[in-house]
């Protein structure tokens, strides 16, 4: 159990190329080859298939990845705790974000770490909540700022902040001209919405067939910066939260006003990944992260 075999396992098995994992690591890609022909070997089956792209896991690969990604998190672990003994915090927290949280939050996490624990390095990966909850489940992250629908009980998740909703649209739209608008006024309105599986769009249908209201998704996109521009050009709205508003204002001219009757309240969540207990990287960078909600 080679845990550097194991990383370059990994590597590939993110990038796809093992001409990338080279790269990554400063040798040839025959060597990287024989790396994994070795590992392959010690294993008694193949972990990759070769295709004319690169290299895809092979079925046994996809089912040891999920223990793998845990064993060398927790033999980095092992070795971070025994550096922390020193009174130093170190080490890397896999941190994931929801796109509307990635600035200003994390950028301005990153620089509250740098002056308080230094040696704390953050791997930051974007994604939408369903994705992000994949990657809490196999043990790809350690952390994860997304939403919750409902109020986070501390046990898995800790709660930062609440999240009104919003029906964004063109400046001058009508619809979105007063500050706030009824839920049932989305009756038949042209939408952008998020790329299913998605909680979001669970939780507004549910709500629209407890009202009588017909959604109508014409686009489905998971990028913002698409929603919003679409929304200010008058071609689809969107809803969206308060966060993505806020950073959105200085890129495009648009309205937006507050769902409400009933109001559409999301929790912003820091989720915790279930593989394990937590490093002292990570409880630096929770820590750090439920002081920096509590300043803004």
């Amino acid at each position: 159990m080679n845990p550097a075999l194991w990383k370059l396992f990994l590597d590939a098995t993110e990038t796809g190329s093992l001409s990338k994992v080279a790269l990554l690591h400063g040798t040839s890609q025959p060597h990287v080859s024989r790396q994994i022909a070795e590992l392959e070997q010690r294993c008694g089956g193949r972990l990759f298939e070769r295709t004319g792209r690169g290299v895809a896991l092979t079925a046994f690969g996809q089912r040891i990845a999920p223990k793998v990604r845990v064993w060398l998190s927790s033999t980095e672990q092992l070795e971070n705790d025994v550096r922390a003994t020193a009174g130093q915090t170190m080490g890397r927290v896999r941190l994931g974000t929801i796109p509307s949280l990635a600035h200003p939050f994390v950028s301005t996490l990153f620089a509250r770490l740098r002056q308080q624990h230094p040696l704390v390095q953050l791997s930051v990966r974007e994604g939408q909540g369903a994705q992000l909850e994949t990657w809490l489940e196999d043990g790809s992250l350690d952390l994860a700022l997304l939403f919750r629908h409902g109020q986070p009980n501390g046990s898995d998740a800790l709660s930062l902040a609440e999240a009104q909703t919003f029906l964004v649209g063109p400046e001058g739209d009508p619809v979105t001209a007063k500050p706030t608008v009824k839920f049932k006024a989305l009756d038949g309105l042209p939408l952008v919405a998020f790329c299913r599986p998605s909680s979001w769009r669970d939780q507004l249908e549910q709500v629209a067939r407890q009202r009588g209201v017909q959604l109508n998704v014409v686009l489905e996109a998971d990028s913002l910066a698409l929603q919003l521009g679409i929304a200010s050009q008058g071609g689809a709205y969107a809803l969206l939260g308060s966060y993505a508003i806020d950073v959105a204002r200085s890129q495009h001219r648009f309205q937006a006003a507050r769902l409400v009757d009933p109001p559409i309240v999301r929790h912003i969540a820091l989720a915790l990944a279930r593989t394990g207990p937590l490093s002292p990287a990570t409880r630096a960078v929770m820590q750090e992260s439920l002081a920096l909600a509590q300043d803004i």
